[in-house]
């Protein structure tokens, strides 16, 4: 039986997954949610998720939650090329500090940057909050000097120079949702800027086709930058 994915590909974790099975070649069924619509929220859907997010994966009736759960499984299932996620003690060590630290830094503050300038005022109507808008792209600053001069520091890909890996694949997906809500640190970050363009043309030809709506988003929202 074919694998079964539900996503949305205005999530970030789904993004990573979805990336990943492209470039791998893993066969799956797709199974879209749109979270725009509230598809997530529907009694159908909590059978599958409880937790009511996605990404999810079926596997033959196993189901699974969690973008960093599903990626693993997938690589042990699999087998794929061992750059994903090294089998080297020590190298794979170096991709899950990375993996771990990011919930709570990229993931969050990024996430939460972009809920307070775009999700948050369309949902309610009302305008953005600049206060808490500028209180999160501060904490985000520092984030990002943390990517640079830690996981970066001296290396092409996360605490790699070989080859692409997952954390790559979590860490753009990450820090392209703040550049859509109309923060484009890109632009003084030459260090991120280079790394987040390697990351695309090595994910081509699937890359620009997976954030074409994520594209349009900070299209719309590209404006806000000038305010900044």
């Amino acid at each position: 039986m074919v694998l079964k994915y539900y996503y949305d590909l205005m999530s970030q974790p789904a993004r990573a997954v979805y990336l990943f099975l492209k470039a791998t070649g893993i066969q799956f069924q797709d199974a879209p949610v749109a979270l725009r619509k509230g598809e997530h929220l529907t009694p159908e859907y909590k059978k599958i998720n409880p937790f009511q997010r996605v990404p999810v994966i079926d596997d033959d009736g196993f189901l699974l939650t969690e973008s960093v759960a599903i990626l693993r499984y997938l690589i042990e299932k699999h087998k794929v090329d061992d750059h994903w996620y090294p089998r080297d003690l020590k190298q794979r060590a170096r991709i899950d500090e990375y993996i771990e630290w990011q919930h709570a830094n990229t993931r969050f503050y990024g996430a939460m940057y972009f809920q307070t300038r775009v999700i948050i005022p369309r949902a309610t109507g009302q305008p953005v909050n600049e206060g808490k808008a500028e209180r999160f792209r501060g904490d985000l600053d520092t984030v990002l000097d943390h990517i640079e001069n830690v996981f970066l520091k001296d290396t092409k890909f996360i605490r790699s120079n070989d080859d692409i890996s997952i954390a790559d694949l979590l860490a753009v997906c990450e820090l392209w949702q703040p550049i859509a809500g109309g923060y484009d640190f890109r632009k003084n970050r030459p260090i991120l800027r280079a790394y987040m363009e390697r990351v695309r043309e090595r994910m081509q030809p699937h890359f620009d086709s997976t954030f074409k709506f994520i594209y349009k988003v900070y299209e719309m929202n590209s404006g806000i930058q000038s305010k900044l």
